[in-house]
């Protein structure tokens, strides 16, 4: 060993915390802003790639509604003026259309958010 064998282990605690970093980021989901109100989503439409993590950050302007892609068995509440959130990891590619799951008045049944997953 040298004179100075302490630099080493400095040098790989440090190549170790940068990959443990990179790691976490890596896993971090992006997040996407939708606002809901009668009888709509917005945006209505949003695309992702297949194996991407996302959270639906799903805000609701009025009266309570609900998330649901039945496809992906994923749900969520949304409180009237209040925020709820949605992670999703979609494992195939396709066209998912996620509907209100809060009846929530004469509109309800039009109210979809579609997800399009793209390899």
């Amino acid at each position: 060993m040298g004179k100075r064998p302490y630099v080493k282990r400095i040098f790989a605690v440090m190549v170790l915390i940068a990959l443990m970093n990179s790691g976490l980021a890596a896993a971090e989901a992006r997040k996407i802003e939708i606002t809901a109100k009668r009888f709509e989503y917005s945006p209505a439409e949003i695309t992702i790639k297949r194996g991407e993590t996302v959270t639906l950050v799903v805000r609701s302007l009025d009266v309570a509604h609900g998330l649901k892609f039945k496809e992906l068995e994923a749900q969520t509440e949304i409180p009237k003026g209040r925020t709820a959130e949605l992670t999703l990891t979609p494992t195939q590619a396709g066209t998912f259309v996620g509907q209100c799951s809060h009846f929530c008045g004469s509109g309800h049944g039009q109210m979809k958010l579609t997800l399009h997953v793209t390899d």
